[in-house]
């Protein structure tokens, strides 16, 4: 019998009422209006492995990541970790329990780390606020084992956070996640502000980091060359929904959605192969006012009358789930292989 999924993710949707004040409503006669910020979306992520949500900015997985970890309360739907209720109100003992269970590493280390406090203090904070530890040494023991632990000297935790490049400010803010000894970490783009070169040694640290540890990551980034190497399992959101998940390995040999062959195309073809790259032009729709049917129909060239009327929903296509009309009705073939 297969292990049950460490986190499971069902019918989750955030809605933002973003209406003007109720006066200019009445005077102009305006109804009102909400953001669907995420829309009813399901997955799972085993123990132990990286699940990844991609997609262009807005399409709603930050706040997929905000609501995993509790900074936002869902409108809809559930969230399960280790098979405990996460956003049960009623259930707030429990809920305490999880919290030190899971951290996140958030996408700015310019803004995530107080600049008024040094960095023994900063990496220390979990430990003081769970009770981990009973005195003080071992506050200090634990805080350079962790400094040591994510490529810096125990030194540097009397630096603050100006004295730091990019790359190391990152290191300290996976230091403070590390510090509760969590089991799931949420990665809210950790890697987009940093150099190209930063970005691989960070993503080279935490992928050790959850060989080392055991620790099961949720991903989040927009960009599918990053994600490639650290996921074993990918989401493709648009517009507040997945659209397509596969493995790793399968979606990027052959993509099935349009828009995750949108995605792929973006991605230089360092190996110059001469591949034909059909474009697919337009932006992503007014969240606020998507499209009918499918929201990809307007800017996908494999669209007809049932994709811009009928919305389409995930169903298991090969090793992965597509929600795709063409896809189902054969009219759009797997891609060819984009990666070896």
């Amino acid at each position: 019998m297969p292990d049950p999924a460490l986190l499971q993710v069902s019918g989750l949707a955030k809605y933002f009422d973003v209406s003007p004040p109720l006066l200019t409503r009445l005077i102009e006669r305006q109804p009102r209006q909400v953001l669907r910020a995420v829309d009813g979306i399901n997955f799972e992520i085993k123990r132990g492995e990286t699940f990844s949500l991609v997609g262009e900015s807005g399409c709603g997985k930050s706040t997929v990541a905000r609501m995993v970890v509790g900074l936002h309360r869902p409108s809809a739907g559930g969230i399960l970790f280790d098979g405990i209720d996460a956003v049960d109100p009623g259930n707030t003992a429990s809920q305490s329990a999880l919290r030190r269970r899971f951290q996140m590493i958030f996408q700015d280390p310019y803004a995530s780390l107080n600049p008024r406090w040094r960095v023994r203090d900063i990496i220390a904070e979990p430990l003081r606020a769970f009770g981990l530890l009973h005195s003080e040494r071992e506050v200090v023991e634990r805080v350079a084992e962790l400094l040591v632990q994510v490529g810096l000297s125990p030194v540097d935790g009397e630096k603050f956070p100006h004295e730091f490049s990019g790359g190391q400010r990152q290191r300290i803010s996976i230091a403070r996640a590390l510090s509760s000894q969590p089991e799931f970490i949420v990665c809210d783009e950790p890697t987009s502000a940093l150099d190209v070169s930063v970005q691989a040694q960070i993503l080279n640290l935490m992928r050790d980091l959850q060989r080392e540890l055991g620790l099961t990551y949720l991903f989040i980034s927009h960009n599918l060359a990053v994600v490639y190497h650290v996921s074993d399992h990918i989401g493709v959101m648009y517009l507040g929904k997945l659209c397509e998940v596969a493995t790793a390995k399968g979606l990027f040999r052959q993509p099935r959605h349009p828009y995750t062959r949108l995605l792929l195309d973006t991605i230089p073809d360092l190996e110059m192969s001469g591949r034909e790259r059909p474009p697919v032009g337009g932006e992503v729709p007014n969240p606020i006012d998507p499209p009918s049917g499918c929201a990809f129909h307007p800017r996908c060239p494999f669209a007809n009358d049932r994709c811009r009327s009928e919305a389409p929903v995930l169903r298991r296509v090969g090793n992965g789930t597509v929600a795709c009309h063409g896809v189902e009705e054969g009219r759009i073939e797997a891609a060819e292989p984009t990666a070896g």
